[in-house]
């Protein structure tokens, strides 16, 4: 029997949120047939929403040659492909066989469904909690009851024992010294940080300071050129080609410790049900990296110990135990009134930190739906405020244009709000209110006469780069009344007569542009004018798009495409950029590579057709021999596979792990024979299989193209960043509803679970104002 799976991946999301019980309907087909078909989706049922715990699937009973007696005294002859439902055994209670799934028995012999792992099983569990339909909490509290374990610390240190060098000569260290200096060594000389001419020497000295605090004033140790990490660098390598050498069974027993410290740590029981913690393991120690040329990069992040953290649970619940010998916890709280689960405060930026519920929580959840719900209320609000800040934009009073034109900026511009930074302790980063004379450039082009260009140039939020060219004199800016020209006046007129590094908007700060926001309407917030202006953008982009000529004919990938482009529009106006590894230049080149060998095997095909038209079917190219290459291919793999189970000591490791490499360069090799002649035939083919061939990989061109440019267009923009933030996810979720494209298109499993609370709006949901009465 198929895996049913990949089918429910193309079915439509409208379809299937109105299915009954998620099975499809099968009422022309006998009893027999619809009852195989209900187990067949139960099968591939990923969420197990649907699961009857009640009446579970049990596995099929073992073929008898004799046939069985009914209760009723009636016989019956055998029916291989029937499935017996019979009682399941309880235990105190509990179902023992509710989270195992069925195993069903197929033609060629039975085929047993993968059983749930323990974690798998609790998710399914949490899913039944429903939170938009439960009862709210007091008011002004966040819960009633919370019971958790606290957090996980990590291991202390294990001293290695390599020496570094100072001034050539072996030094001693003390396992604290030890460990500051293999942070250090931990780092890549040629790096973002130590490669980088503008970060290494940050880096440097802030290490080194922290460094020479932790050796002591009496310690050889005096000048960081004389210090030599290499030999600290080269055994941390070698733990890298060791822990490679990993074996399957290694790996579990890895997986298994993980998921004991999750399953101890990594829930907690909120008000009598289930809720996963975000973030419940202890930062470890180690050198702070920051962003961007943050100017604390380098300083050592110290160890938090218990007697550093307060947590937070209900007066009712067991205070957890601390998982340090010899430690306890630091403080203990009872407060209904916050959502976190333990605070302590690190020693970089002497910031508060939290322990809290994952993003998929309820408590994210109701955050969630009240940030777009509130965003939704500008839909009735926007043209009053537009009208206020325009009027404004020619205002007497220097304080009020200044106003007027930062209104224009945050809701035309998606800038930040910005404000006062010391940037001795946290990086430069600029908005709205802390614009630099020197963040705006003039007519960039040296296009003189009428141009109304600036150049905005700065670093925003994260360090990402803020460069941008506005014409405020184009149609975008100026129709409709958009006043573009006259907040370009107005920025010639805040920056004359001063130097590059006075603020643009001197007679405002953020305190002074928050309290105007909130006068204006209840909560409204810089991010609020984000997260409307991104919801309305989509929302009208993927409108644009339905309304075109030809879109009830493009495909589910297609219009998935079509998607991107208008997430893509507001990740531009909402400036979530991200930097382009090398990772992605390598796969792109690679993209870009198997689309030309695509083109040339289509060449040759025709190439092909023509000969065989003519009549002529000789020297027609054909397949060389794949099987020497893959064989030679899996005997190097196998070859380091036992290696790998057989070595015992760290040099026997680091050979398997250099033999696990070599095999997996043979089997790309062979990959990449197959691929280059996936066009061909072991012999002459007819003419008809090479006209089949030719429309599949014209397909196939058509599809990587779209891949390839998808790609390159999205490479330096962050989609995920609105998706996750900015972007109300029931508009895509109502569009994918009206547009038959499945919801796995463009949400990931980790969004479906955070937005769980979007699924049901229906499919001509609009992201409007009579929403915002929903709370």
């Amino acid at each position: 029997m198929a895996d049913s799976s990949s089918e429910d991946d193309d079915v439509p999301l409208g379809r299937l949120i109105h299915r009954p019980d998620n099975v499809v309907s099968s009422s022309s087909l006998p009893t027999k047939e619809k009852r195989r078909k209900i187990i067949n989706y139960r099968e591939s049922d990923d969420d197990g929403d649907n699961d009857d715990d009640s009446a579970p699937i049990a596995p099929p009973k073992k073929k008898k040659i004799k046939t069985e007696k009914k209760s009723n005294g009636s016989s019956s002859k055998k029916k291989p492909d029937k499935v017996v439902s019979k009682p399941i055994k309880k235990e105190n209670g509990i179902n023992k066989s509710s989270h195992k799934a069925a195993a069903i028995k197929t033609e060629g012999g039975k085929k047993s469904l993968k059983e749930m792992d323990k974690a798998e099983r609790i998710a399914h569990a949490m899913q039944a909690y429903l939170w938009w339909n439960a009862s709210d909490p007091p008011k002004g509290c966040q819960w009633v009851k919370m019971e958790h374990a606290g957090v996980s610390f990590p291991e202390p240190y294990t001293p290695h024992g390599i020496k570094m060098r100072y001034d050539g000569a072996e030094v001693d260290l003390t396992p604290l010294e030890e460990e500051a200096a293999t942070f250090f060594a931990a780092m890549d000389p040629e790096g973002m940080h130590l490669g980088n001419p503008k970060t290494a020497p940050i880096f440097i000295k802030n290490f080194f300071a922290d460094f020479r605090a932790v050796l002591g004033k009496n310690h050889v140790i005096k000048d960081f050129k004389k210090c030599d990490f290499e030999p600290i660098r080269e055994y941390l390598n070698q733990q890298k080609l060791i822990k490679k050498a990993i074996t399957d069974e290694e790996r579990k027993l890895n997986k298994d410790s993980r998921n004991e410290v999750m399953f101890k740590f990594g829930y907690s029981l909120v008000d009598d049900h289930l809720e996963k913690v975000g973030n419940y393991n202890m930062e470890p120690p180690g050198a702070f990296r920051g962003r961007g040329e943050h100017p604390k990069m380098g300083k050592l992040k110290q160890r938090v110990a218990p007697e550093q953290v307060m947590i937070n649970l209900s007066e009712c619940a067991p205070v957890p135990k601390c998982n340090v010998p010899g430690h306890a916890w630091g403080d203990l709280r009872h407060d209904p009134t916050v959502q976190w689960l333990c605070q302590w405060k690190e020693n970089i930026n002497n910031q508060v930190k939290y322990m809290q519920l994952a993003a998929q929580s309820s408590f994210k959840g109701k955050s969630d739906r009240s940030k777009y719900n509130k965003a939704a209320k500008l839909c009735g609000n926007i043209d009053k405020i537009r009208a206020d800040y325009k009027k404004n934009l020619k205002s007497k009073s220097l304080e009020t244009r200044q106003i007027a034109t930062a209104m224009w900026v945050i809701d035309r511009l998606a800038l930040r709000v910005g404000g006062e930074k010391d940037t001795d302790e946290e990086a430069d980063t600029v908005g709205c209110c802390s614009l630099r004379v020197e963040h705006l450039k003039f007519d960039p082009n040296n296009e003189g006469a009428d141009n109304k260009e600036i150049e905005l140039e700065f670093l925003g939020k994260d360090s990402m780069l803020f460069k941008q060219t506005i014409d405020f004199g184009s149609a975008l800016y100026t129709e409709n009344n958009g006043m573009g020209e006259q907040v370009y006046e107005n920025f010639k007129l805040f920056c004359k007569k001063k130097k590059k590094g006075d603020d643009v908007f001197s007679d405002l700060t953020p305190t002074i542009l928050n309290a105007h926001l909130k006068g204006i309407m209840e909560g409204l917030t810089a991010k609020v004018f984000r997260t409307y202006n991104a919801s309305k953008t989509l929302q009208e982009e993927l409108l644009k798009t339905e309304k075109s000529a030809g879109w009830s004919r493009l495909t589910a990938a297609e219009k998935v495409v079509e998607y991107n482009n208008a997430n893509r529009e507001v990740a531009i106006l909402c400036n979530h950029q991200r930097s382009v590894s090398k990772a992605q230049e390598t796969q792109l080149e690679n993209l870009g590579g198997k689309l030309q060998t695509l083109i040339d095997q289509k060449k040759v095909l025709k190439k092909i057709l023509k000969r065989l038209t003519e009549g002529n079917d000789k020297n027609i190219p054909t397949k060389k021999d794949e099987a020497k290459a893959i064989e030679k291919a899996t005997k190097a793999i196998e070859k380091a596979k036992t290696m790998k189970e057989t070595a015992k000591t760290p040099e026997d490791k680091i050979a398997a792990t250099e033999a696990d490499e070599k095999a997996k360069v043979l089997k790309k090799e062979a990959a990449e024979l197959k691929f280059n002649q996936a066009h061909l035939w072991d012999k002459t083919p007819t003419t008809e299989q090479v006209l089949k061939r030719i429309t599949a990989w014209s397909e196939k061109i058509s599809k990587m193209e779209m891949n390839l440019k998808h790609k390159d267009d999205n490479k330096e923009v962050s989609l995920g960043t609105s998706k996750l933030n900015y972007m109300d996810p029931r508009i895509s979720v109502a569009w994918c509803k009206r547009n038959e494209v499945p919801i796995e298109k463009i949400f990931s499993k980790t969004m479906r679970d955070k937005f769980n609370w979007s699924m049901a709006v229906p499919p001509d949901w609009q992201f409007n104002e009579e929403i915002s009465k929903q709370g």
